[in-house]
């Protein structure tokens, strides 16, 4: 990456956690992170300003004071919770005032927009960048944010990301719960199922976000999905994980399933959790695999990790936390 000031929003994040102590690893690149968030790493306060994007003036002067060369765009609610298109203010009105003050300091670019594989439906193969199917109201404000950046249509070279689903340190639900009940020996394969999903190793998607910097004014104007290729056979996956326990996963019939996910659509009715529901039943069983191109070509069709070597730095990562 030959950027020497680089802007990263959402730096306290998963995702930004590990790309803000990726990127300090260099001493020819600046970098600040701008987060309302506290930092998770402790060095990296000397990066970081506490900040609302959604605060155009204050995103602006922080601007004008870094003057950045890179941008990667992370910051964004997440989660599923929200019920309504306000709940997800970060990712739309945020993205408009981040365009507005990379407008006001002239930048030249590149930028990275953060979006979400969420702007379709799992399952669903979109025929173009412009094909939108989302399932939830996160998926519609990450729809939103994407159209807002292709109608600003900036000078500057810019691509838009659609991390999969990522996972490593510094992760949260609801992957880190995935390894943490199997590494508790609670986890259960489905009898017969063989889902296959796009995931991707943070450190990887970190080095496809470097591949797309440095690409930038080639890929302008794309989305671009993050995560590892060939696709997760889910299964495969826990039995790996589970080998540092050890232990043999069962197999149980998918009927037992359907029916804890009906028990739990009841329980979530009467506002409280349960660890499987209808919905997330659905999600787990419908193959989910992801168009990576142009990455693959870009990166010689080598990632720097290994799923294998993902699982032990998390699985070592997850021990060091308890």
């Amino acid at each position: 990456m030959s950027f020497n000031r680089i802007l990263v929003t959402g730096g306290s994040g998963f995702i930004g956690t590990n790309l803000i102590e990726e990127l300090r690893k260099s001493s020819n690149v600046a970098v600040a992170s701008v987060d309302l968030a506290d930092p998770k790493i402790s060095s990296h306060r000397s990066v970081w300003q506490a900040g609302d994007i959604r605060d155009g003036a204050a995103l602006t002067s922080l601007l004008k004071a870094f003057r950045p060369d890179a941008v990667i765009h992370l910051a964004a609610r997440t989660d599923l919770d929200g019920k309504t298109m306000p709940d997800y203010s970060a990712n739309t009105d945020g993205v408009s005032r981040l365009l507005e003050g990379l407008d006001a300091i002239g930048f030249g670019g590149p930028a990275i927009f953060t979006s979400s594989m969420y702007v379709c439906r799992p399952g669903y193969r979109p025929t173009s960048d412009l094909d939108f199917q989302p399932h939830t109201v996160y998926g519609e404000s990450k729809v939103i944010g994407e159209q807002i950046v292709r109608a600003a249509n900036p000078s500057y070279p810019w691509v838009i990301a659609r991390p999969t689903s990522i996972w490593g340190p510094w992760f949260g639900v609801p992957y880190a719960d995935f390894f943490k009940v199997v590494l508790s020996k609670r986890y259960l394969h489905i009898a017969g199922d063989s889902t296959q999903k796009t995931y991707g190793y943070v450190g990887n998607a970190i080095a496809q976000m470097s591949t797309i910097l440095d690409h930038a004014e080639a890929l302008k104007g794309r989305a671009i999905y993050l995560g590892d290729w060939p696709g997760y056979v889910i299964r495969e996956w826990a039995d790996e994980i589970a080998e540092f326990v050890p232990y043999r996963v069962p197999r149980v019939p998918k009927l037992v399933f359907q029916g804890l996910g009906l028990v739990g659509d009841v329980v979530q009715k009467a506002g409280l959790r349960f660890p499987m529901t209808s919905f997330r039943l659905n999600n787990m069983t419908t193959n989910n695999v992801h168009d990576m191109s142009p990455l693959p070509e870009l990166m010689g069709n080598v990632l720097p990790y290994s799923r294998q070597q993902g699982n032990k730095l998390t699985v070592e990562w997850i021990r060091s936390q308890a």
